[in-house]
C-alpha cells in the first residue's frame, strides 16, 4: 500500500476565494449534519453566497491553504493574532489529517506572533476535534444568521511561545 505524501500548504491567492468557498459550503452540507438542520446548515453556508464578502474575510485574515497534489483541499484563517476564525477541510479529505496540519500551521503562527491565547468559535460538529487538541470551553453562544439560530462554543487554548518557552530564565 503507497501512503500518499502529506498536504502541502501555502499562503492564500486570490485565484483560491472561489474554491474555499465551495468547500466551506461542501463541508457544512456534508459533515455537520448531526448537529445542525437543514435550515440551520443552509443559513450557515450562506455565507459563502456573498463571494465579495467572503473573499474579503479571508484576505483580511492570515488565510493558509492545504494542497494535494496541487488542488486546495482545505483552509484555516487567523485573524488578529489571537482568533482561528476558519478551519474547514474538503469532505472527501476529511479524516486525512488535513484539519490538524491547518491547525497545527496557525497554532504556530499565532505562537511565533506572540499570542498567549488562541480562541475559536467551534461548531458543535468542530467541538469534538478542539477539545482533543487542549482547547477549553469557556462559554456556549447562539448566532442568527439568515433566520437561522446557530449554536457553538467559545473556546481557548494557551499558545507555547516558538522554542517552546517552558524554562525558567537565565
Amino acid at each position: 500500500m503507497t501512503r500518499r505524501p502529506p498536504v502541502a500548504l501555502r499562503p492564500l491567492l486570490p485565484t483560491d476565494v472561489p474554491v474555499c468557498a465551495q468547500i466551506f459550503r461542501d463541508a457544512i452540507e456534508a459533515l455537520t449534519g448531526e448537529d445542525y438542520d437543514p435550515g440551520q446548515q443552509e443559513a450557515w453556508a450562506s455565507l459563502a453566497d456573498d463571494f465579495e464578502g467572503f473573499g474579503a474575510r479571508l484576505t483580511k485574515a492570515l488565510t493558509i491553504v492545504a494542497t494535494d497534489e496541487g488542488e486546495v483541499v482545505g483552509f484555516a484563517s487567523l485573524v488578529g493574532n489571537e482568533t482561528l476564525d476558519m478551519l474547514y477541510v474538503a469532505p472527501d479529505m476529511a479524516g486525512r489529517g488535513v484539519a490538524t496540519t491547518l491547525a497545527d500551521a496557525i497554532e504556530t503562527l499565532a505562537g511565533a506572533r506572540g499570542t498567549k491565547v488562541l480562541t475559536v468559535q467551534a461548531s458543535d460538529t468542530a467541538l469534538p476535534f478542539f477539545m482533543d487538541r487542549g482547547f477549553e470551553a469557556q462559554q456556549r453562544n447562539t448566532v442568527h444568521r439568515a433566520g437561522q439560530w446557530l449554536a457553538n462554543t467559545t473556546m481557548t487554548k494557551a499558545i507555547e511561545p516558538p522554542g517552546g518557552g517552558g524554562g525558567k530564565p537565565s
